[in-house]
């Protein structure tokens, strides 16, 4: 016979059990309530993200246009002193038969100061210079251009005006919604100086 006391079996009580199951079963419940909130709130950056690059692309098409003073199809467009020298001066709005992108700044607007889906197709649909598709559906854009004083060093400002032959200095405002709250909105404001009034494509 052996001095040795016998072990005795040591496992889990099935209370044990329970309240361990109960515990995990807490925690895994919280961890994914977190994955669901961040999954959630995770798609909205993304989409303010798409806005931001869709407002910095149409800007980018408009700040590229040329701002002159004559038609590009006036013969005298390339030796105008003044937008009286033109015989087809510019003005607000797209001239017959010319489509995006459009060959001087003020063909994206009819009115100033006034929001205008200029990017859209006659579907309204957003669309990119191309006609193609611009952005997730949903988006839509609007373009808002106005005369501006306040290019230039305090007292030495250019000076612009409201009618086009005295548009030196452009404000565009180009704004992305890509939602139906409030904050669902990217502006995105640019300007366009009349640096080159002689050049045309």
């Amino acid at each position: 016979m052996s001095g040795k006391p016998a072990r005795r079996q040591r496992g889990v009580t099935l209370i044990e059990l329970i309240v361990f199951i109960v515990i995990l079963g807490i925690a895994l419940a919280g961890v994914l309530q977190m994955l669901n909130l961040a999954t959630r709130l995770g798609v909205d950056p993304v989409r303010r993200k798409q806005a931001l690059l869709i407002a910095e692309g149409l800007m980018e098409e408009v700040q590229l246009a040329h701002f002159t003073w004559c038609d590009p199809l006036d013969p005298r467009a390339e030796e105008a002193a003044s937008p009286a020298d033109c015989s087809i001066p510019e003005q607000l709005g797209p001239e017959a038969g010319n489509a995006r992108p459009f060959d001087n700044v003020n063909d994206y607007v009819t009115q100033l100061d006034t929001p205008t889906p200029a990017f859209d197709n006659a579907a309204g649909r957003l669309v990119d210079a191309n006609g193609d598709n611009f952005g997730p559906p949903g988006y839509t854009a609007l373009l808002t251009v106005s005369a501006d004083n306040r290019l230039g060093p305090a007292g030495a400002q250019i000076a612009s005006g409201s009618a086009p032959a005295a548009m030196n200095v452009l404000r565009l405002s180009v704004s992305v919604r890509y939602g139906t709250a409030a904050a669902d909105l990217v502006v995105l404001d640019g300007y366009r100086s009349r640096y080159a009034p002689r050049s045309v494509p």
